[in-house]
């Protein structure tokens, strides 16, 4: 056994885990492309005032979480990227999108670095699949970035789901209903507060809405509600969004303790839960966040997204026991008995290939039954086999595995024979 362990909070994404991974891709792919989203890549670090700007200071993340250096010692600091949104905010403002047909619509994948303690499916270094909507307010386009994720979680065969969901309104509005309402609230009820939320409430008071902490939830319990003070204008947006949901028969709970503390975020913020995995039922959230682009130097300009993490997803697909398509598994498997019909499988193999085939066989001197033992073992749908005869003939036995049927093919025609077509038998 090797000295060196991988990190902690880390993982290796092994074979066999690399179906799911490639599945969920190309799923997240496919359904992002019906919705018009362009692929887009970002750095992986980004300089540390952008995050210290768009997610803001008084945030766990900001505090507690980012992974933050400096290359050299007159280097300017950097950090690895905690989030996907105020990278691609950066992207947009500086290339000019703002002057591409809006909204733009984009998507994108990768690792993203919390320092957190790590837990079941919780990583330090985790991946995301994350889609951002820039440069339009108007709530259908809301409504299009949570039924791209219903569309996303549904291929991928989960069922059950149902969104939370909650406005929390324009800036303005919840800077007044913090000072005015929950902070006094808080204040009266602070004796009842773990010290956890006395830091929120010192330094971020929305937050302690979101708290998890059990003395907390009572406290909240009882707390006058952010939906009772957003403005008229955020009020009207959240009311169309829900009526696009009733219109496309998308399930969702209104859910008023559910906020973000992250600065940026403005009106509509949502969850999407599945039935049946008990209590941590959430699979993903986002929101709308139209306050980012001004806080990182742009004009106003409104956005909505969602990051929806990777490694929580093969979790609850392995939870409900749902199993991607297999991954590597060769169509043909070739089966030789010497030397010269190894070489006639070696030439086979190369045209399989080069028409799009997946191929494999067995190194070594196995014999024939060990070959086909091979063969099963991978998943393989044929067994082609090639002996004296075949080989003096420019045939190949091709057997069904599954079927347990057989028939002489010609070589020149195993191509069309393994893809489904009727080439003339030998």
């Amino acid at each position: 056994m090797t000295d060196f362990q991988r990190p902690t909070g880390t993982q290796d994404v092994l074979p066999d885990d690399q179906a799911y991974w490639r599945w969920i891709h190309a799923t997240a792919r496919d359904v992002a492309a019906r919705y018009g989203c362009r692929p887009i890549d970002i750095p992986i670090y980004e300089h540390t005032e952008l995050f210290a700007r768009g997610v803001g200071t008084g945030t766990d993340i900001v505090e507690k979480e980012m992974f933050t250096f400096r290359p050299r010692p007159e280097s300017e600091q950097l950090t690895l990227r905690p989030e996907f949104t105020a990278g691609l905010m950066r992207a947009y403002l500086q290339n000019g999108m703002g002057s591409w047909p809006q909204p733009v619509r984009l998507v994108t994948f990768g690792p993203v670095f919390r320092y957190e303690r790590p837990q079941a499916n919780r990583f330090r270094q985790h991946s995301q699949f994350n889609v951002e909507v820039i440069g339009e307010a108007d709530p259908v386009v809301d409504f299009e970035v949570m039924s791209l994720l219903w569309d996303y979680f549904s291929a991928l065969g989960l069922t059950g789901l149902r969104f939370q969901l909650n406005s929390i309104g324009s800036p303005e509005a919840r800077r007044t209903y913090v000072a005015d309402v929950l902070v006094p609230y808080l204040e009266r009820r602070r004796a009842e507060l773990p010290e956890i939320d006395l830091e929120r409430l010192a330094k971020n008071p929305l937050r302690v809405l979101d708290s998890k902490e059990a003395p907390t939830q009572a406290v909240i319990a009882d707390a006058p509600r952010l939906t009772d003070h957003i403005d008229d204008a955020s009020r009207a947006h959240f009311a169309d969004l829900l009526r696009y949901l009733d219109l496309a028969g998308l399930a969702y709970d209104l859910n008023p303790l559910l906020v973000r503390g992250l600065d940026y975020y403005t009106r509509t913020v949502f969850e999407i839960h599945v039935a049946g995995i008990g209590a941590q039922s959430a699979l993903c959230g986002g929101g709308r966040y139209d306050g980012l682009m001004e806080l990182l130097g742009g004009v106003p300009t409104p956005g909505v997204g969602f990051g929806s993490g990777i490694e929580r997803c093969v979790a609850v697909l392995k939870q409900f026991e749902i199993a991607p398509p297999p991954l590597g598994t060769p169509d043909v498997w070739f089966v030789y008995f010497d030397g010269p019909t190894k070489d006639a499988c070696v030439q086979a193999a190369v045209a399989l290939r080069r028409a799009g085939i997946a191929v494999s066989m067995s190194p070594g001197t196995k014999g024939m039954r060990k070959q086909l033992g091979d063969a099963s073992d991978a998943g393989a749908r044929f067994a082609a086999i090639i002996g004296g005869d075949e080989l003096a003939a420019g045939t190949v036995m091709l057997k069904d595995l599954a079927a347990q049927e057989q028939r002489i093919v010609e070589r020149d025609a195993l191509a069309v024979a393994v893809s489904g077509g009727s080439p003339d038998d030998g």
